[in-house]
């Protein structure tokens, strides 16, 4: 078992033990009351006393592990460890009660693949929701453009219209789009300008052709904050990246709960996914998800596996939340 696993379970029984002691040496004369079927208590027996207080320190116990990063460690470790292969993930919950930011190995560098056009469609999103340019402005291709992809209707003087070409990048992942797109924003060097300027600053997109699960996680969530061009942005992105041809990942993992809007990347032995799940148990949350030494349908089934994982945990988050107290002790009136 999983160093954490092993972490978790012996600070609960700590927690525990604890709580039974505080209780077996709580003074005789303190006084509790509780409430059944509308007749009022007042100085149970110890006994009672005992058994109800070890109850709720149980289910205050069930409650914190249902809330503990830990807890979604634990049954994410054994996935990563039984796959082979390097796996990073950054999940940042954008609401709830206690917003969490939780990662599992989210600094490290992986191969960005086709997760650049995520970068390059945000910053694109920002610019057109500023009215520095036009959605349905023409691009035209260049022969330096070409990577074999999706479509094949790139020759001398094909243009394209902004939106079109952002369907194609986001949608299909079509690599001649992103390559036009990267070039419409002013190259490599611009766009990791700006993704530096977002927050991602270890990020080398493009050229490297690098990121990080932190990096993509907040670029998403500063996204979805509003923070890259608010609204405007967000509603000419979102349906780019909406129903793909790629949902095997994350989306499969939410299993249609929740719209989620993301971009994938592969390549080789890489698989990426990026996402905003719109509508979580607890509240909308981004997760990230990169891979290498995979590849395949074992590398979507992976991230899916971790996907669902987190959705489990934000459901169990949520109940916990919203759980009130079931025991108050008082004084006497």
């Amino acid at each position: 078992m999983a160093r954490s696993v092993v972490l978790m379970r012996s600070a609960l029984r700590v927690l525990v033990a604890a709580g039974v002691i505080f209780i077996a040496l709580a003074p005789a004369g303190s006084t509790a009351r509780a409430s059944a079927s509308g007749l009022t208590l007042a100085n149970p027996p110890a006994t009672t006393l005992a058994v109800t207080g070890t109850r709720q320190l149980v289910l205050g116990v069930n409650r914190l592990v249902a809330r503990s990063p830990m807890t979604l460690t634990a049954a994410v470790e054994p996935l990563v460890q039984d796959s082979g292969g390097s796996v990073g993930i950054a999940l940042i919950e954008l609401g709830g009660a206690t917003p969490l930011v939780w990662s599992y190995n989210a600094s490290e560098v992986f191969t960005a693949a086709s997760t650049y056009k995520l970068a390059a469609l945000m910053m694109e999103a920002e610019n057109i929701a500023a009215g520095r340019t036009d959605p349905e402005g023409l691009v035209c291709y260049q022969d330096d453009d070409y990577e074999a992809g999706w479509f094949d209707d790139y020759a001398d003087g094909a243009c394209f219209t902004r939106d079109e070409l952002a369907s194609r990048a986001g949608l299909y992942s079509d690599n001649t789009a992103g390559h036009i797109l990267v070039r419409d924003l002013g190259g490599a060097d611009a766009l990791n300008a700006w993704v530096a300027s977002a927050g991602a600053t270890n990020s080398v997109f493009f050229t490297d052709n690098t990121t990080s699960p932190s990096d993509l996680a907040v670029l998403w969530a500063a996204e979805a904050k509003g923070s890259l061009g608010g609204m405007a942005a967000q509603a000419w992105l979102y349906p780019m990246l909406t129903g793909t041809a790629t949902e095997a990942g994350i989306p499969s993992g939410v299993g249609g709960r929740s719209v989620v809007v993301h971009k994938t990347g592969a390549l080789d032995q890489v698989e990426n996914d990026a996402a905003l799940v719109v509508s979580g148990p607890n509240s909308a949350y981004v997760l990230t998800v990169m891979t290498d030494g995979i590849g395949g349908e074992a590398g979507w089934q992976l991230i899916a596996a971790i996907s669902a994982q987190v959705w489990s945990f934000e459901a169990a988050r949520a109940r916990a939340e919203a759980q009130p107290p079931t025991f108050n002790s008082s004084p006497s009136p």
